[in-house]
């Protein structure tokens, strides 16, 4: 194998004409420098030099491997640099994906804060909800998913980098004329007999498991992934429905009421990465700026 601190000797070779003269430029030793030539033209299989007296001729594989030299080294010196940009937080890329509510109120001030500190650090944002979002970083086609889960689901996680953000519990919304509209607290059993809109596969499946632990199962007229699509239908008076406080604080209920629900439905909402990507500076620091943004 041909290492880029030999070429970097023959190419001080070429250029001043001796061992010595080289080994001046390279502030090292002239035995160092014909040590270093003897490796070279090992790991090249053929001889680079012809010495002849004090003269120094390079043969035609060594005027070859002279002329790569100069792009090689070239390529190397621009890709140490890039790395070390990098590493440095003065450049990098991060692929965030999220969930809706999480885009409109946790990324924002991440990504803001991250700009700030961190000028050179672009991140890109695409939306998905879990598990999409899970398999997608699987799949190397981002850095960091935020996602959530209700309860612990046992393993599902394991081979992932976990950074818990906050506790996100889902409120009651019902409509402004609702008999239940000034309720403070509401027993999820007492809308029972009520229309329901719900929400992501996720979501809905979560709330049909706690309405049965409470003796109905709900009858669900709707069902939409988009949150202010639930309000709209809760405030044109067509259902209730539970809505994290995450989406309720990206868009403001028009003619529905918030309540609190019990027995209370909670989800976590974390960050995942890879664990190899959790080392890399850019989706370090845009983890960081995640969880700031989560304590705020």
């Amino acid at each position: 194998m041909i290492e880029a601190r030999h070429l970097r000797v023959l190419r001080a070779v070429a250029t001043t004409g001796s061992f010595s003269a080289a080994a001046r430029e390279l502030g090292c030793t002239q035995p160092a420098v014909s040590q270093q030539m003897k490796a070279l033209e090992s790991s090249a299989g053929t001889t680079l030099l012809i010495r002849t007296g004090r003269e120094m001729r390079l043969t035609q594989a060594g005027e070859a491997l002279v002329r790569h030299a100069s792009g090689i080294l070239a390529g190397l010196t621009a890709a140490e640099e890039e790395v070390a940009a990098i590493a440095g937080l003065r450049a990098g890329r991060v692929r965030l994906v999220s969930f809706p509510s999480g885009s409109s109120t946790l990324v924002p001030g991440a990504l803001a804060a991250l700009r700030a500190e961190h000028p050179g650090t672009r991140v890109s944002l695409v939306e998905a909800e879990p598990p999409r979002s899970v398999e997608m970083l699987r799949d190397g086609d981002c850095d960091i998913a935020l996602a959530f889960r209700y309860g612990t689901s046992g393993g599902e996680w394991d081979d992932l980098v976990v950074r818990p953000l906050l506790t996100d519990r889902l409120i009651g919304l019902v409509p402004d004329g609702h008999r239940l509209a000034g309720a403070e607290t509401v027993g999820i059993g007492e809308l029972a007999e009520e229309p329901w809109i719900a929400g992501c596969p996720r979501c809905r499946r979560q709330l049909v498991e706690v309405c049965e632990g409470s003796g109905f199962t709900p009858r669900i007229d709707f069902a939409t992934d988009d949150y202010p699509a639930v309000m709209g239908l809760v405030g044109a008076g067509l259902g209730v429905a539970v809505l994290p406080e995450l989406a309720i604080e990206s868009v403001r209920p028009k003619g529905a009421r918030t309540i609190t629900v019990e027995p209370a439905i909670e989800r976590e909402i974390v960050a995942l990465t890879l664990p190899d990507l959790a080392r890399v500076p850019a989706v370090a620091a845009t983890l960081d700026q995640l969880s700031l943004a989560a304590a705020r």
